[in-house]
């Protein structure tokens, strides 16, 4: 197999010397680019997905005439949309390539834009499916383009930086703006929630059309490395390998898609439904359940969103950093559950690790957020017009979903210790028999020699 940059040198990726301290100027590279542009990317594709629980405080119900359940149909009928687009938004990713990132965030953004201007119901349930359609292989592709640029071990800690903050970051500053586009003037038939839509839409498309200059291709032929550095970029994900690659990707087939989901990738599937059941119906509802709690205006109410955030933020980076330290994903989900209900970094970076050959894990990472997401449409029910001010049934649901998180952790971490041990003494040396060398290629995760991580 031939790498894209072989013919700079006429010698293989493989035989590429990794020197530490290239390694670690170009980890340092990669974490200032990427870290700090795939957080505000994320920022902003949780922003303008929750603003619409600021926007409800702020009057959009009583605007458009909805009653009764139906935030909640237009909430469900977003990740509805969100679910659908998720693996095939991450295979189109990987056939056209990082350019297909920039056109969702700009698709968002102009959704957003859009939702200010809705004059009835019916319009805004149009805009909640577009909205999704775009989003849905946001979380996807991102962690599917940073899994091409780090090694395994390395992965959890990224993550866990741009996936486990972002919402954090977002809901709190979501909620300032909110309460700060509140008190600007109204301007022409942008009035109260419609701004928040407008404002937070247009920073979105703009950052979307500036993604479309900036944002990092493979790294086989990434603008934001130079030859050498690309050479060593490639070099490493294949030293991480059974089988290397040099870079290059196999064809997607039915056969690699549908392997994809092995016990595995569907516990963690199971486990982000029930842990984005409990941190979706949060963020969701969260000024809604504190309007409830006192005679607050609404900008108090805004503003009160933003502590639980801020704490979160310094709690799932210490989480992210001590999984990367001990080098164990099961281990750090349990610390995490002390604190926010905030571990689908660490249930994507498990999903991930554990997933191989490239196929494999753009449907991997589109399928864990994607069906994941089952979770917030749980969480839009849960919370229940009928059962405030308490909404005691969706804190008990909640508490529910984290607890049975906990045992399916404990019995994936049994799984893949009792695999690997089979592995190990040769059971699944039987799989090598009468392969082709593409055959060999594929199997990825399957491969006898490919050990998965706990």
């Amino acid at each position: 197999m031939r790498s894209p940059l072989e013919d700079e040198n006429d010698s293989p990726i493989s035989d590429v010397d990794i020197d530490p301290e290239e390694e670690r100027r170009l980890l340092k590279k990669l974490d200032w680019i990427l870290l700090p542009m795939f957080t505000m990317i994320y920022c902003c594709n949780f922003i303008d997905r929750t603003s619409i629980g600021n926007a409800r405080v702020a009057g959009l119900e009583t605007d458009l005439g909805m009653t009764g359940f139906d935030l909640n149909i237009a909430l469900t009928t977003f990740y509805i949309a969100y679910i659908s687009a998720d693996i095939p938004s991450n295979l189109l990713l990987k056939q056209w390539g990082s350019n297909w990132l920039a056109f969702l965030v700009l698709g968002f953004g102009a959704v957003s834009i859009g939702a200010a201007f809705v004059q009835n119901y019916a319009g805004l349930i149009v805009t909640r499916v577009f909205l999704g359609l775009a989003e849905g292989g946001t979380l996807s592709a991102l962690v599917y383009i940073i899994s091409r640029y780090y090694r395994r071990s390395e992965l959890v800690l990224r993550v866990g930086i741009f996936f486990g903050t972002s919402p954090s970051i977002a809901g709190a500053f979501g909620g300032l703006l909110a309460s700060g586009l509140l008190r600007v003037p109204d301007f022409g038939m942008v009035k109260t929630w419609r701004k928040i839509f407008l404002v937070e839409g247009i920073i979105t498309t703009v950052f979307g059309l500036v993604l479309l200059l900036i944002v990092p291709g493979d790294p086989s032929k990434s603008k934001i490395l130079n030859a050498a550095e690309r050479r060593l970029a490639l070099a490493r994900i294949d030293a991480d390998q059974v089988i290397k690659t040099q870079g290059q990707k196999e064809k997607t087939t039915l056969k690699l898609v549908l392997r994809s989901f092995n016990f595995i990738t569907i516990a963690c599937i199971i486990c982000y439904i029930m842990v984005n059941m409990s941190f979706q119906g949060m963020s969701l509802f969260m000024p809604s359940v504190i309007r409830t709690q006192g005679n607050y205006t609404t900008i108090e109410v805004q503003l009160r969103t933003v502590p639980p955030y801020v704490a979160s933020v310094f709690w799932v980076i210490l989480n992210a950093w001590i999984s990367a330290r001990i080098k164990m994903r099961y281990a750090a989900c349990f610390l995490i559950m002390m604190g926010a209900p905030v571990c689908g970094t660490m249930i994507m970076t498990w999903g991930t690790d554990n997933a191989a050959p490239d196929t494999v894990r753009a449907v991997v990472t589109g399928a864990i957020p994607g069906f994941g997401a089952v979770g917030a449409i749980l969480a839009v029910w849960t919370y229940a017009p009928t059962d405030a001010p308490d909404y005691r049934k969706g804190n008990l649901a909640n508490l529910a979903a984290i607890s049975a998180v906990c045992l399916l952790v404990v019995a994936t971490a049994i799984y893949i210790w009792d695999e690997n041990r089979k592995r190990g003494r040769g059971d699944r040396d039987g799989r090598l028999e009468g392969m082709t060398e593409k055959e060999l290629a594929d199997l990825g995760c399957y491969h006898p020699q490919f050990r998965y991580q706990i």
